[in-house]
């Protein structure tokens, strides 16, 4: 039987069989990352630019907009290239790299949710020991942890998944590279060491929401104290949003990776949850954070006022060249 080794590349699933239907998914594909490349650009220079908004919450906000690009750009390119060119391959090198890359910046991002979970809890149940709490140099550590369990996650998740034997062919359900469609490949009850380390992962995921759970059980019942009607919208206008991005985050992801890998399910059904979780958020967090939180639209307002008077400016200086 074949094993790791002897597979050379694998093969993606195929959203359509017509050409016509090919260059439909490829136009999709790119709205919806130039969406996301436009909305959590225009929040990275916003809250750069703006010293208003250099506070935790947005520094947190900040990195998660980079995780965003990082996870987006990771699996929709391939995704656009295989429909544009009508192929399915993409190399063992490459997979390796697009799961890594993927396991890293989800899983940097699931603890960078879990820390502004705390950020939000500190900031409306102490806010007295606010600034000594989280101040900058804290901050910077928490962030830091985030993005280096992302890292080491990935590689143990890369390391184990690539190091088993498959012997079930080389076509992945999926127009990414997924754990659990890679597992399906593997030998009978050789994917078990993966498997202990999913189900580590698990708990480690079922503490961090525990986590996230009890701060907002926390939040709530102090934003229900307040005698201030605004200052229950605004706290609600900051907690709101990250809520509602934690729930869709791990909702499709535990959905996704908590099947065992023998288990029959619709393909089309797969297909939707990872496109949920892999492509949605990136899209629809820089739209949630901004809706709902005035000091943002403020930055994102000043931000299109300067780029408006430049681009009036400079015809009239040119003049002058």
């Amino acid at each position: 039987m074949p094993n790791s080794s002897s597979v050379s590349e694998f093969l993606l699933l195929a959203f359509a069989d017509t050409r016509q239907l090919q260059l439909l998914h490829f136009v999709f594909f790119l709205g919806i990352y130039l969406a996301a490349l436009l909305g959590n650009g225009l929040i990275l220079t916003a809250i750069a630019c703006d010293h208003h908004v250099h506070t935790p919450m947005y520094f947190f906000l900040l990195n998660l907009a980079l995780l965003d690009l990082g996870s987006i750009s990771t699996s929709a390119p391939k995704a656009m290239a295989n429909s544009l060119w009508d192929t399915r391959a993409i190399s063992y090198q490459g997979c390796a790299s697009q799961v890594f890359f993927l396991v890293f910046f989800f899983g940097s991002e699931y603890f960078l949710l879990t820390v502004m979970a705390y950020d939000r809890y500190a900031a409306i149940c102490k806010p007295l020991h606010y600034g000594s709490l989280l101040g900058s140099r804290a901050c910077a550590q928490m962030a830091a942890a985030a993005w280096g369990s992302g890292f080491l996650y990935a590689v143990l998740h890369t390391a184990t998944t690539f190091s088993l034997p498959l012997c079930q062919g080389n076509a992945l359900d999926q127009f990414f590279c997924e754990i659990p469609q890679i597992l399906k490949l593997s030998c009978s009850h050789a994917y078990l060491r993966e498997g202990q380390l999913l189900i580590f992962s698990a708990c480690l995921t079922i503490e961090c929401f525990v986590f996230i759970v009890l701060s907002y059980v926390q939040i709530f019942r102090a934003v229900l104290r307040m005698p201030s009607e605004q200052g229950r919208h605004k706290a609600f206008s900051t907690c709101l949003p990250h809520l509602a991005v934690v729930s869709l985050f791990l909702s499709t992801v535990m959905f996704a990776h908590l099947k065992s890998p023998s288990s029959i399910s619709s393909a089309y059904l797969d297909l939707l949850v990872s496109f949920l979780y892999s492509v949605v958020p990136p899209v629809v967090n820089p739209l949630i954070y901004s809706m709902r939180n005035q000091e943002l639209k403020d930055a994102l307002r000043k931000l299109m006022c300067c780029c408006v008077s430049e681009s009036r400016t400079f015809p009239s200086s040119s003049a002058y060249d």
